[in-house]
């Protein structure tokens, strides 16, 4: 007598993860645990990306550009005014602290192994003998610290303090670090005592604070029109 009822298979295992992961392509790299805070499919934010390296090149471009305008020169110590302090600070006022300070400091290296990027074509590490020496520094110090305030003052203000509070940043940056660092400069290279140095310094201060309220509509005039560039703005 045969038996008609239909044998059953036995159930097959399920395809493991990495059978799933080579059939379907994906790759479980891209998922991000939730010990980091990520969220599934995501993948973690690159440290460099194209449009940085493209934003610091222009702005390198543009402090070259800005000391290859002719200075104008002022004492007898040789150091003209210049664009310069414009450009570094509408750098970091525009890129934040790390890819302004980033920008300046490139723009330095330049004229450091020997291209004439510096006021009056001058170039090579002998310029940080000379009485221009300290406000070169300061250049890098002055783009970090008010690209760090920017960021501040655009993730955690509203739009209409931007400007004012832009404005007291750049005016605070402008006497503390360049000035301060140009005068050290001075007394250091030219051995001039504090007044002197101060009082070489003192006829470029009205200028540059009349440079970072360029500077700062400038750059407000960029954020507003991308915002993007540094930070979300808030309503």
């Amino acid at each position: 007598m045969t038996d008609n009822t239909p044998v059953r298979s036995a159930p097959q295992p399920a395809p493991s993860a990495s059978l799933k992961t080579f059939a379907t392509g994906s790759d479980t790299r891209r998922e991000s645990s939730p010990s980091h805070g990520g969220h599934p499919g995501r993948t973690a934010p690159r440290g460099v990306d194209a449009q940085s390296v493209a934003l610091v090149a222009v702005f390198t471009a543009l402090l070259v550009a800005a000391a290859v305008v002719p200075g104008i020169p002022v004492g007898g110590l040789g150091v003209p005014i210049t664009l310069q302090t414009l450009a570094v600070m509408l750098t970091g006022l525009v890129l934040g602290p790390v890819r302004g300070g980033l920008a300046v400091l490139l723009y330095l290296l330049l004229g450091f192994v020997g291209l004439p990027v510096f006021s009056r074509g001058q170039s090579g590490l002998q310029v940080l003998s000379g009485p221009t020496a300290g406000y070169l520094v300061s250049f890098v110090v002055a783009a970090l610290v008010v690209g760090l305030a920017a960021r501040v003052v655009l993730r955690r203000t509203r739009r209409s303090l931007w400007v004012a509070l832009l404005l007291a940043a750049s005016f605070v940056t402008t006497v503390a670090v360049v000035h301060v660092l140009g005068v050290l400069g001075l007394m250091v290279n030219l051995r001039l005592p504090l007044s002197a140095a101060v009082s070489a310094d003192l006829p470029f201060l009205p200028g540059d604070l009349v440079k970072d309220v360029v500077a700062v509509v400038a750059a407000v005039s960029v954020h507003r029109a991308f915002p993007d560039v540094l930070a979300r703005p808030r309503a």
